[in-house]
């Protein structure tokens, strides 16, 4: 199959939807397809795998979110585009500019196209100063995705989510992990030492964009607490975004290690002891993921990842949304327990030893085939009874 991808956020980039669009499209074009991407121009170049052709187009910053980029319209260029190099089936797996323009030009050209609910920006704009557009942001999501004719989501609960907005097309794509890049066996005590802690230091970790809409005054007034019971306890922060300076000013005794990917990531995961993951505004959440592989406990809310592997008391605690009390309260009883620690650690890396990046993939290309399928069948239709 020849399938179109279309993604306002890519690698180089680092984040939840960069990764996974990347990890979709490597995985489709190792099973043998042609992936036509369609992304932003980006400062620092990234070469694909083979089998990835890219179509850049024009982009700009996304305001009050350094780092991150969206993709200007481009109707014309890829309704011309996809005339020339007609794909069998569009996803288009952001809802900026260039994925509105990406749905019209593929329904306008008879493409099947399936978008994907990834980032919830309605919830975004209270962190931002502009929540009186909340409702404006939510209908425009709504109206996006009522012109596919699917929605991938990660969750049975965001499937819910998306039917009390008025969008009935939701389909079911389960994220999983690589969980032999991410796996315990990583933990690496010269890493340990080069953060100034021993053994017997419980290092708590935070992985992620460092911006507003992961709630991180809690994780700070978290770990504080957590420093009434332990003392020497340590915060490594691995990521960036546009908070992370001033976090560092106001919290000199955190370790902040920068953006980090791949093996140097798993190393980080693992070579940590404690995964509170305060943030509310999660679709997912693929580091939640990435921590229990890694065999760290977890506390967080029921919300997406957590509310699909999370087991309250097993592999760490899973708390209800919003409920900020109880969300440090289990991390400093997690943390000032070293072999609580060690017992969720053995059963967080075990319950998602199973998880399947492979059956993902072979889950979206099933996807993809039955809307080009069915696409297929609607065209014959039309022309027996023209």
């Amino acid at each position: 199959m020849r399938i179109g991808i279309v993604s306002e956020t890519y690698p180089p980039e680092i984040n939840g939807v960069a990764l996974t669009v990347h990890s979709l499209a490597a995985g489709l074009a190792a099973r043998g397809h042609r992936i036509d991407l369609v992304r932003p121009r980006q400062p620092q170049p990234h070469v694909d795998e083979p089998g990835i052709e890219a179509l850049l187009v024009r982009g700009g910053g996304l305001p009050r979110y350094p780092g991150l980029r969206f993709g200007l319209p481009a109707g014309r260029t890829l309704r011309q585009h996809w005339q020339q190099q007609r794909p069998d089936a569009i996803y288009v797996a952001t809802e900026g500019p260039l994925g509105w323009s990406a749905v019209r030009a593929a329904v306008r050209l008879g493409i099947p196209v399936s978008g994907g609910f990834h980032t919830r920006f309605d919830s975004y704009a209270n962190h931002y100063g502009v929540g009186f557009l909340t409702p404006l942001v939510r209908g425009y999501l709504t109206r996006f995705h009522r012109r596919t004719a699917a929605t991938l989501v990660p969750t049975d609960a965001l499937a819910k989510e998306l039917l009390d907005m008025g969008v009935t097309n939701a389909r079911l794509l389960r994220r999983a992990v690589d969980t032999k890049l991410f796996h315990p066996r990583h933990r690496d005590e010269a890493l340990r030492a080069s953060w100034g802690v021993d053994a017997t230091t419980p290092v708590m970790l935070y992985v992620g964009r460092v911006a507003p809409e992961k709630n991180l005054d809690l994780a700070v007034q978290t770990f504080r607490a957590v420093q009434q019971q332990v003392p020497h306890a340590r915060y490594v922060w691995v990521g960036d975004g546009p908070a992370c300076q001033a976090l560092q000013a106001a919290n000199p005794d955190f370790i902040f290690a920068g953006v980090q990917r791949g093996e140097a990531l798993a190393r980080h995961f693992a070579s940590a002891d404690v995964f509170p993951f305060p943030s509310l505004s999660e679709t997912f959440g693929n580091v939640i993921l990435e921590a229990l592989a890694a065999g760290l406990p977890v506390v967080a809310y029921t919300e997406g990842a957590a509310r699909e592997h999370l087991t309250d008391g097993v592999n760490g605690y899973a708390i209800a949304s919003g409920d900020a009390a109880a969300f440090t309260a289990a991390t400093v009883k997690l943390a000032s327990n070293p072999g609580l620690i060690r017992h969720m650690g053995r059963a967080a890396h075990v319950g998602v030893a199973g998880l399947s990046p492979d059956a993902v993939i072979r889950d979206f290309e099933s996807l993809l085939r039955e809307m080009a399928e069915e696409n297929l069948h609607e065209h014959v239709a039309d022309v027996a009874h023209a």
